[in-house]
């Protein structure tokens, strides 16, 4: 029984179960960046560069066919995926910053501060 309980203790951590949220979490999060990628930027830049698709560039090498188009069509989509998940981390730490600059108000000193200052300023005149 000692590996069950050992194992339940693991899978009841904290950590890893903030890890799995942070797994589904990601899931979800990929498919809203692959739609926007796919349904929204893809189509635009298939305007820009004249509907150029590099799916379609192959190259052969004796019986072997290299498809690098794909892996070039792969690595775009990496780098507009990338560029994105950027955009919103970067205004996602610009709306926790200003949370965390909110000066907190001064308190107003205690009796004792005053007491200590008034002291401060008598021997200060002497």
């Amino acid at each position: 029984m000692g590996f069950i309980k050992e194992f339940k203790e693991f899978a009841m951590k904290g950590n890893v179960m903030d890890m799995a949220v942070g797994v589904i979490i990601g899931g979800a999060f990929g498919k809203i960046v692959s739609s926007l990628v796919d349904d929204v930027l893809m189509p635009v830049i298939g305007m820009i560069t004249g509907g150029v698709d590099f799916t379609s560039l192959t190259a052969k090498v004796g019986d072997a066919t290299v498809n690098y188009g794909t892996f070039i069509q792969n690595i775009i989509d990496f780098l507009i995926i990338a560029f994105c998940i950027f955009l919103m981390i970067k205004g996602m730490n610009k709306l926790t910053k200003k949370k965390e600059e909110e000066p907190a108000p001064d308190p107003e000193p205690s009796n004792e501060e005053k007491l200590l200052g008034e002291i401060r300023d008598l021997l200060k005149n002497k």
